[in-house]
């Protein structure tokens, strides 16, 4: 017997695609990905595993999938590289381990999980991570691996744009990531998040998805939470950690608290995007605050939920 049902939600980036460019096509490839990755974290969990477990499968699956911006459908930077970051966080003990800037491993979460599991530092870069990701025998793979002819178009686009003065207002330039957040039977949350950043981002920049608090967060006692959107403004709003903190603070209920940082807190300071989170009841949020986030859930005993957009 089960002490609570399990429950999960994946996010696959805010900012979508917008309604009036996306084809019949494009949505059932995405929503295909989507369910494709929905399934892999719920099969943890119906076998009884561990939140944890649960969103590192849920994650890797769409960073295999070149329709997301992370893993291998990593957007690029002004140099025309690709430079991914990831975080991974255990509500049990606020274990987290997290990358920035990595390019080699085919799923730069595990190779966060690796940091949280095999050092006792919560955040790698450089050579001495990709050194990480070998000791730790993770797949890597080439550039011919990683790309994708749209998201080489996009640069190539927004440095055009650049070169005239212009900048480009397509939301979907800074708003790809992708992230799970699950609660197990136990009780335990986990959240996963991964991205390849803002298309023609600064080489070296760095944004909120693999610092803890900001767009990735997990406490047993709160939530958990994974963040996309404009990173910047998440970091200096500390999205996931506010959102924790209203609940344990103000005794706000996690949809309340999750509302109100999207749209009260990022919303009107230039933070568009959305964030998932789910609390150890199995409580689940969604709430974001552009035209569409692609997105998943599912709790035991229910169908699964997708949809992208605001309705």
């Amino acid at each position: 017997m089960t002490d609570r049902p399990y429950a999960l939600a994946i996010h696959g980036g805010a900012g979508t695609i917008l309604r009036s460019k996306m084809t019949p096509q494009k949505e059932a490839a995405y929503l295909d990905g989507l369910r494709t990755a929905l399934a892999a974290g719920e099969a943890v969990l119906k076998e009884g595993g561990a939140a944890l477990d649960a969103v590192t499968a849920a994650v890797c699956a769409l960073e295999d999938n070149p329709l997301f911006n992370a893993g291998r459908g990593a957007v690029y930077t002004t140099e025309g590289r690709q430079e991914m970051d990831a975080c991974v966080m255990d509500g049990r003990d606020r274990r987290a381990g997290a990358v920035a800037g990595v390019f080699g491993p085919k799923n730069p979460v595990r190779l966060a999980r690796a940091v949280m599991e095999r050092t006792p530092h919560v955040c790698l870069i450089g050579p001495n991570a990709l050194e990480l990701a070998r000791a730790a025998g993770l797949e890597f793979g080439d550039r011919d691996y990683f790309f994708t002819q749209s998201r080489w178009d996009a640069l190539q686009k927004t440095m055009e744009m650049r070169a005239k003065g212009e900048e480009s207002d397509d939301p979907a330039r800074r708003h790809g990531t992708v992230g799970a957040v699950a609660c197990d039977r136990a009780g335990h949350v986990a959240a996963a998040t991964s991205t390849g950043g803002m298309t023609a981002k600064l080489p070296g920049r760095v944004g909120d998805t693999p610092i803890p608090g900001a767009g990735t967060f997990a406490d047993d006692a709160t939530c958990a939470v994974s963040g996309t959107g404009h990173g910047e403004v998440f970091i200096r709003w500390t999205a996931g950690a506010e959102i924790a903190a209203r609940m344990r603070h103000r005794g706000e209920s996690l949809a309340e608290a999750a509302r109100h940082v999207v749209m009260e807190d990022l919303g009107p300071n230039d933070g568009s995007g959305g964030v998932i989170a789910v609390d150890a009841k199995g409580n689940l949020a969604l709430p974001f605050n552009c035209e569409g986030m692609y997105r998943g859930s599912v709790r035991e005993g229910d169908a699964p939920v997708l949809a992208i957009y605001g309705d």
